[in-house]
């Protein structure tokens, strides 16, 4: 048994992923350093080293964390929805939860969707993003269904592209509201489908 498979050691592990994942959220990737990650969690630098290959294993590991974390509160607030129809404008504020979080602060979002497009030049992340992308699909699938409102995967999809450009084009704005933005867009595309 090494050190690193004891209790001991899978606390450590898991501290320094919680960190790194806290990091990640508050000031994005650049922000993940193996030095910053250690002092985060209380730990030595080494330990970043002793537990991670590499700093690409720590922030795979630390969007997974983040990604889990976020698919387990939309699951919550699914149970929570009931069964009862909801109306368009609940649907919408659901919904842009699971895309934008829940944290309606435009630096939040601006975070989320950093981390959605430096994917694109971290290809050791895309296949983990995709499979979380297909559980957070089939979520938002279950979403529309207990409102009463089942869509087909192509309109999910549509859907999904509609808030990610109302978002990123209100990013530029004189006075950003992506999420104001994207609820206006959606609500519309709901309404007048």
């Amino acid at each position: 048994m090494t050190a690193a498979s004891t209790p001991k050691g899978e606390r450590r592990r898991a501290a320094l992923v919680e960190a790194a994942a806290e990091l990640l959220v508050e000031s994005g990737f650049d922000a993940v350093r193996h030095r910053a990650v250690a002092e985060r969690a209380g730990l030595p630098l080494a330990s970043t080293t002793y537990y991670f290959d590499s700093l690409e294993d720590l922030v795979a590991a630390a969007v997974e964390y983040r990604g889990r974390f976020e698919l387990a509160q939309g699951r919550a607030q699914l149970d929570k929805l009931g069964t009862e129809p909801l109306g368009v404008d609940t649907l919408v504020e659901v919904v842009l939860d699971q895309l934008l979080g829940e944290d309606t602060t435009y630096e939040a979002v601006l975070l989320r969707y950093e981390r959605l497009v430096t994917t694109g030049r971290r290809p050791y992340l895309r296949p983990l993003m995709r499979a979380m992308q297909v559980e957070l699909y089939e979520l938002l699938t279950e979403i529309f269904a207990r409102s009463g409102r089942p869509v087909e995967e192509k309109r999910l999809v549509e859907l999904v592209a509609l808030v990610d450009g109302a978002v990123v084009n209100a990013f530029i704005e004189v006075a950003p509201d992506p999420r104001g933005v994207a609820r206006a867009m959606l609500r519309d595309a709901l309404t007048y489908p």
